[in-house]
């Protein structure tokens, strides 16, 4: 484990798995957020889906201060918004939402059949300056592609090596889903944003010496030029970055806010179905309510050493 200059020190990140839709719905392997790393620059939200069998069956539901961005692997996912878009994904391609001060949206596996679905569901936390405006929604069908010694990689959001995505981002950022061939490669990385790596479908040896289980995450502290990863066979690893983000986040549920009384704000007006969430069509008025608030004071993540 190295530290850098800011004091940050490179760890390994183990995933949870998490229930999605009670006994029969999606089980997930969350990584972000974790105890004393909230983000990974603008990153504050890592669920990997699959490989499985289950549907993704995601009634309506809202979003503030933050980006959602679906990438799928296998299987096709249709979104729907309260902003009127209905696009279906497919492998390779990205869907990009921004929420501003406030959206809604479902996700619906396409087959009545089962069928293998896999996929990764990030969050990016919106800045000051952007995170109370309105909705957007992207869908990039003809994202980039470089490629490097031993890998092959699909830029989904940023730039990263010499190629840059079309995605709109308001915060130092890069996402780029990485091909690797058997054998070691050397991964370049932006020296001023720290970093992580998310082992998609198998085993990483990162550096020579430290096994990164599939589904599981390795951070980088900013300083590094490139990273070192090595696989026995054709390999996936998402690689994630940004500079750190600095700005107090706070999250619960689907809501980043900046104090209590943002999100207990946003939890009442999705409940009272306030114009401010929208409506998404297509599911007769079924959606997702919101949990009760704790019997706490909700506090800000911080990021710990």
């Amino acid at each position: 484990m190295s530290a850098s200059s800011t004091g940050l020190q490179d760890r390994l990140i183990e995933s949870r798995l998490v229930p999605l839709g009670g006994v029969r719905g999606l089980s997930v392997h969350r990584t972000l957020p974790l105890r004393g790393l909230p983000t990974v620059g603008p990153w504050c939200f890592v669920d990997q889906f699959g490989p499985t069998f289950s549907r993704m069956d995601v009634l309506p539901h809202p979003h503030t201060g933050l980006q959602t961005v679906t990438w799928p692997l296998v299987g096709e996912i249709r979104h729907r918004d309260s902003r009127g878009s209905d696009v279906v994904l497919k492998p390779g391609e990205l869907n990009l939402m921004t929420s501003g001060d406030g959206v809604s949206h479902s996700e619906f596996s396409i087959s009545s059949k089962p069928t293998v679905m896999h996929g990764i569901q990030l969050w990016v936390a919106l800045p000051n300056s952007r995170r109370l405006g309105p909705s957007n929604f992207e869908h990039l069908a003809n994202l980039p592609t470089v490629e490097g010694e031993g890998w092959k990689g699909t830029v989904m959001m940023g730039e990263y090596a010499g190629a840059a995505s079309a995605a709109k981002t308001y915060s130092p950022i890069v996402g780029v889903e990485l091909r690797l061939r058997p054998g070691r490669s050397r991964i370049p990385v932006e020296p001023g944003f720290e970093h992580a790596i998310l082992a998609v479908d198998g085993m990483v040896l990162v550096d020579g010496a430290i096994d990164l289980p599939h589904r599981e995450m390795y951070y980088f502290a900013p300083g590094r030029s490139e990273v070192v990863v090595e696989v026995r066979s054709e390999t996936i690893i998402l690689l994630i970055g940004g500079e750190p983000f600095t700005e107090q986040l706070l999250m619960w549920w689907n809501f980043i806010g900046r104090t209590h009384e943002e999100i207990v704000e946003a939890r009442n007006d999705w409940e009272s179905e306030s114009e401010r969430f929208g409506f998404v069509d297509g599911h007769d008025g079924l959606r997702i309510p919101a949990p009760p608030m704790p019997n706490v004071r909700l506090t800000p993540r911080r990021r710990s050493r």
